[in-house]
């Protein structure tokens, strides 16, 4: 992995998690932390009870970018065939960066398909009614898999790794780097709620995605011409 992709994943995990994650994600952390978090508890408890769900998320990503990433090496057979697959990659990217800003609604319904399912209903109320330390990391599971514009985004980076070793490193990257802003979400949920802050951090985002796959698609294209 060069620095390039090294910072841009950096850099779309950073404002992404000040952003979309706090849209996607932060309804999870409301509901578990009304619900399962006694707030006369002792911080430390409360501490690692957030650290429980977080840490149950970060899972979620590793495994999904351990998955992607062995796809991505199954499909990369040759240079020319991985030069198509980061064409095809940067494509994506940019109508992914796209219908973050809301220009296209192309995430929207992949988005919502998931999250409405009966069976993840059920397993969060399950989840949710559990006092144990477990049931904080099973929300962060839960969480991790359910559809995220910003996980797709990682994991056809993951994807074009074509290694399940760095697909498993960049979505620990990201995961990681949204731990802060969820983690302190509690404490400052004014001012990341606030739509102005949020809005620039989603664009500020958005537009890293789209030049990541501009870049991305370029580069694939000149592998297919063997430069």
């Amino acid at each position: 992995m060069d620095a390039v992709n090294l910072y841009a994943i950096i850099g779309v995990a950073f404002f992404g998690s000040l952003g979309h994650c706090i849209g996607m994600c932060g309804g999870f952390v409301v509901a578990y932390t009304s619900a399962k978090i006694n707030p006369s508890s002792p911080i430390p408890s409360q501490l690692l009870a957030h650290l429980a769900y977080n840490f149950g998320r970060v899972t979620s990503y590793v495994l999904l970018g351990i998955l992607f990433g062995l796809m991505g090496g199954v499909i990369a057979i040759s240079p020319i065939v991985l030069g198509y697959l980061y064409f095809c990659v940067g494509i994506f990217m940019v109508l992914m960066g796209l219908s973050l800003m809301g220009k296209i609604k192309f995430l929207t319904s992949l988005e919502s398909s998931l999250a409405t399912h009966p069976w993840v209903r059920i397993l969060f109320a399950r989840l949710i009614r559990s006092p144990s330390l477990g049931s904080f990391y099973g929300l962060g599971l839960l969480n991790g898999f359910l559809p995220c514009g910003l996980v797709y985004f990682f994991a056809v980076s993951a994807v074009a790794t074509a290694s399940w070793f760095w697909g498993g490193v960049v979505m620990a990257i990201f995961g990681l780097s949204t731990v802060p802003a969820l983690l302190g979400f509690g404490y400052i949920i004014g001012f990341l709620k606030g739509g102005h802050f949020r809005e620039l951090m989603i664009k500020a985002a958005s537009f890293l995605i789209i030049g990541y796959g501009i870049y991305m698609s370029y580069m694939g294209f000149m592998a297919t011409q063997g430069m």
